[in-house]
């Protein structure tokens, strides 16, 4: 007994340092997908003058690499309930590397670097919710928002990374450089996540479990997947997040443009301004996910922590964003950074809404098929946007006229899901029976975990 209570508070101390390094190995993993994204509209303007594109042209690259990117999220993200971590995430980042080291080839014109981009978008279709699925199996119920905001604060860290050090690489060595370095980032994430990465001791609500589904969660009663998605929670979360990935994609796509041909501000002034949304969304994602963590935990509904406060966040871009064509130089930059920015502190709020209300064994998919719908706005939002802009009178009336759309479906995002995420009733309706206890409530005991 004595040597039990020994070795206890040593797995402990294991259980958080494993969990600590799995985390920040996750946030870089949305680093580098959020730095692909961002890379082909940090190098567009090279790109439109070397390869001589219309703006409807590299619309079109922007959105092919979403053309398979929610297929791929959904197929992936079943296999995500059955498949360990440590493998499937390695084999994703393997592919965003074989994806972007052909562009370094002189011969890639507009057909290859759409063929390319489609190849990436597969890739990190199901990257976004394997790594909050993954990071979700390393804490237990109601602690999830907090490492979700982590995570998605990567996608931040990327552009911001990646914005001075693309525009570096690309005025220093040309802009296919700068898709190769990303691509052989991706397979050293690769090799120190197969060495240290992993699952963890939570699976589901179950409580300790190994790396892959555990017996006792195929065992227990489920709810049908298709419940799941029709609940209010489902489709609130979902839809709003089809509103703020538009709003993404857009960025990713067009504000860098927007800035050097209707802000007047150079390449060198862009690649700095960019990286302000990244950082306001950082900010923003982790004090959003650190608040609702502590409003759960003094017992404040999932209703009011998740799904009312995280809908301000929507509303706010999509008001930012109708101010943006409407007023001076002097505060756009303030409200273009809050435009693109505040949308996204709602996503980690909506996952963890999501993977509360789901049964053992759907979450992964649940994640997996919310996050494909709503990405295929970003299917749209490039090459919408660059239809817009071409069909205009000028392309100060195009771009007014896209960020308008944006902004009416952000609004519209967060009004749905103000009224339809509530968590509590509808994990009532689907979980068979309260969330059992982990040892991590209350307390700072941790499962030990076995590799």
């Amino acid at each position: 007994m004595t040597v039990e209570a020994d070795t206890r508070p040593a797995a402990a101390d294991d259980t958080r340092r494993r969990r600590r390094t799995v985390l920040t190995l996750l946030a870089l993993f949305i680093v580098i997908n959020a730095a692909d994204k961002a890379v082909l509209g940090l190098t567009a303007g090279p790109i439109k003058d070397d390869l001589d594109l219309t703006a409807t042209e590299f619309g079109t690259i922007a959105s092919s690499f979403y053309l398979l990117f929610s297929l791929s999220a959904v197929s992936v993200g079943f296999l995500g309930d059955r498949i360990r971590p440590r493998p499937l995430l390695a084999v994703l980042a393997l592919v965003w590397a074989a994806a972007q080291l052909p562009i370094l080839l002189p011969a890639t014109g507009f057909a290859a670097l759409v063929a390319t981009r489609v190849a990436l978008g597969a890739g990190e279709g199901p990257g976004y919710p394997l790594a909050n699925y993954t990071a979700f199996t390393w804490f237990p119920e109601k602690r999830r928002a907090l490492p979700s905001a982590v995570v998605v604060a990567g996608a931040a860290g990327g552009t911001v990374l990646a914005a001075p050090l693309v525009v570096l690489v690309s005025n220093s060595l040309g802009w296919r450089a700068a898709f190769g370095l990303l691509g052989a980032v991706g397979v050293v994430w690769a090799v120190v996540w197969l060495r240290l990465g992993g699952g963890g001791p939570y699976t589901a609500r179950l409580g300790p479990a190994q790396d892959e589904p555990s017996r006792a969660a195929e065992e227990q009663p489920s709810a049908p997947f298709w419940r799941v998605v029709t609940t209010g929670t489902w489709l609130g979360a979902t839809f709003s997040a089809f509103a703020v990935m538009w709003t993404l994609a857009l960025g990713f796509a067009w504000l860098p443009l927007f800035l050097e041909e209707q802000a007047g501000f150079s390449d060198a002034e862009v690649s700095g301004i960019v990286g302000l949304p990244a950082l306001s969304m950082a900010v923003l994602v982790l004090t959003a996910g650190a608040v609702a963590h502590r409003l759960l935990r003094r017992g404040v509904t999932a209703r009011v922590a998740q799904g009312l406060m995280g809908a301000s966040l929507p509303l706010l871009a999509g008001v930012c964003l109708l101010l943006t064509t409407r007023v001076g130089p002097a505060v756009l930059l303030p409200l273009l950074v809050l435009a693109f920015s505040a949308g996204n502190g709602q996503t980690p709020l909506t996952n963890a809404a999501i993977a509360d209300i789901c049964p053992p064994g759907r979450r992964s998919a649940a994640l997996g098929l919310s996050y494909a719908l709503a990405a295929l706005s970003s299917l749209l939002a490039p090459y919408v946007t660059g239809r817009i802009i071409d069909a205009a009178p000028t392309e100060a009336v195009g771009y007014g006229r896209a960020f308008d759309l944006t902004a009416g479906l952000l609004i519209t995002g967060a009004v749905l899901s103000a009224f339809l995420i509530r968590p509590d009733r509808d994990a009532l309706a689907l979980l068979p029976e309260p969330p059992v206890a982990s040892p991590a409530f209350g307390t700072d005991a941790e499962p030990s975990v076995k590799e």
